[in-house]
């Protein structure tokens, strides 16, 4: 499974940006880590400035490497525009929708929901994260006590987040759909998805 497991914090002072989640220690200290970290750093070129995006990407949704650039080879086979085809992509990955209804109160708890067999799509288990859910799936939760005190726990925990236009939720039921794909408006990404795809296109 790809996950990262290490320092979190430090990831998202060294991006500036709170990749994992907001998080108090990283208001205290929004600079870099390091001892050099409150001192001025030099312009970073344009290949660093795309490194650096496409980074804060992959750490967002949690993939490898060549997982992420698989993802930039799917949108760039589609009409439309590539960036808003990749943000499509990421954000209708299974994982990604468990933890956009509240199923997950974090990314990698939707991941670990998934892997473990909680969740069904139209009624089937998939135990894929990256599967791709389309326009009109049911996303719900296991029938189980166990699958169904687990997604109670983390909706509760993730009342602050405000659910997706393109989602409806039916939260008494533990069920989710897709009513639409998700366009630009839909998605507030945390990194610059143009600069993602110049850097892969060079």
């Amino acid at each position: 499974m790809a996950r990262y497991t290490g320092p979190r914090v430090r990831i998202s002072r060294r991006f500036g940006v709170p990749i994992f989640g907001p998080s108090k220690y990283l208001e205290r200290r929004n600079y870099g880590p390091g001892v050099h970290g409150p001192k001025s750093r030099r312009k970073q070129s344009e290949y660093a400035l795309g490194l650096g995006e496409k980074q804060k990407l992959r750490y967002y949704y949690g993939l490898l490497e060549r997982q992420f650039r698989n993802v930039y080879k799917r949108a760039l086979r589609r009409r439309g525009v590539t960036g808003e085809m990749m943000l499509q992509i990421l954000e209708t990955r299974l994982d990604s929708v468990v933890f956009s209804l509240g199923f997950g109160n974090t990314r990698a708890a939707a991941r670990q929901l998934v892997n473990h067999g909680h969740v069904r799509v139209n009624g089937r288990k998939v135990a894929i994260a990256s599967y791709e859910v389309r326009l009109n799936d049911v996303v719900e939760v296991k029938d189980s006590t166990v699958s169904r005190q687990i997604a109670a726990r983390n909706l509760e925990l993730s009342t602050s987040r405000l659910v997706p236009g393109w989602l409806a939720l039916q939260k008494e039921a533990f069920r989710g759909t897709v009513v639409r794909l998700p366009g630009r408006d839909d998605i507030q990404p945390i990194a610059n998805e143009q600069a993602v795809v110049e850097f892969y296109s060079r």
